[in-house]
């Protein structure tokens, strides 16, 4: 039997222990649940697999009143009473009232996709509970037409989560784990070169210095990757080709909370030196 391999592609890099990960859900076929802080690549870990494996991407954004049910199918009652007051043709076909959620259009294409939901635990704590029958038989009924959608090529679920709140172990159970950690230096230097190929070697380890030292400072919101890299434009957008770790222009790109920016001009005034 031959399995889907995923080796990341050319503009997602990866390591052994992500792809080991994403290999293991295709060969057993589960969700993978990706965990990690926001900015280190989790929802572009989708794309990156659709890519890599040559199928298409279905999106499922999920919001704090988002419901399970959406993800299956929707039935327009309001626009079905709205038509019947004008005696439109259509109003006694149900079907035309009924539209596919991202999990319902997963399991009724024609061929493979990649589907991923993504933000998980932004939604009610019963959000993942309400999806286990469907996620384990890969069907669900539709009753107003009487009718199942069943899957007839398996989809691969990707789920990301920011880990704004415990998802329930059911869940957890049916799915394959892994956790993003943050790149180090060297992984980092790479990421940058992808996004910015013609980057001067000066200004990356200028920037990715002062990254760092930003990510250990006590902040309530750390630096993440893709800031890094939108700071980075920024630089080279301005015509800025170094930076001090003294005196760092464009700052906000970073620093998005008005106590991080205070800190670092506190220890710039008591000290001299915010990195103190």
């Amino acid at each position: 039997m031959s399995f889907l391999r995923f080796r990341g592609s050319d503009r997602y890099l990866t390591n052994e222990s992500l792809e080991s990960a994403v290999n293991c859900a295709l060969a057993l076929e589960k969700p993978l649940l990706v965990r990690g802080e926001p900015g280190t690549g989790k929802t572009e870990l989708a794309c990156a697999i659709a890519q890599g494996l040559n199928l298409p991407l279905i999106r499922w954004h999920v919001k704090s009143t988002t419901r399970a049910q959406e993800g299956l199918y929707t039935y327009d009652t309001v626009q079905r009473l709205y038509d019947s007051r004008f005696d439109d043709a259509q109003v006694h076909e149900i079907r035309h009232y009924i539209q596919l959620g991202p999990l319902g259009q997963a399991f009724s294409a024609p061929g493979k996709v990649v589907l991923l939901i993504d933000e998980v635990d932004k939604a009610d704590i019963e959000f993942p509970n309400d999806l286990l029958n469907e996620l384990d038989r890969m069907s669900f009924m539709i009753p107003e037409l009487r009718e199942e959608v069943a899957a007839v090529h398996r989809p691969v679920v990707i789920i990301t989560s920011n880990n704004e709140k415990e998802l329930p172990d059911p869940f957890l159970r049916r799915c394959i784990f892994h956790f993003i950690e943050f790149p180090d230096q060297e992984l980092l230097a790479r990421i940058l070169k992808v996004h910015h190929p013609d980057l001067d070697e000066q200004l990356s380890q200028q920037a990715l210095q002062a990254f760092f030292s930003l990510r250990e400072a006590p902040l309530r919101k750390r630096p993440s990757t893709s800031e890094l890299i939108d700071w980075v434009a920024a630089l080279r957008a301005a015509g800025i080709s170094s930076v001090t770790l003294e005196t760092l222009p464009l700052l906000g790109t970073l620093i998005k909370k008005e106590q991080d920016l205070q800190l670092l001009q506190e220890r710039v005034t008591r000290r001299g030196n915010w990195r103190n």
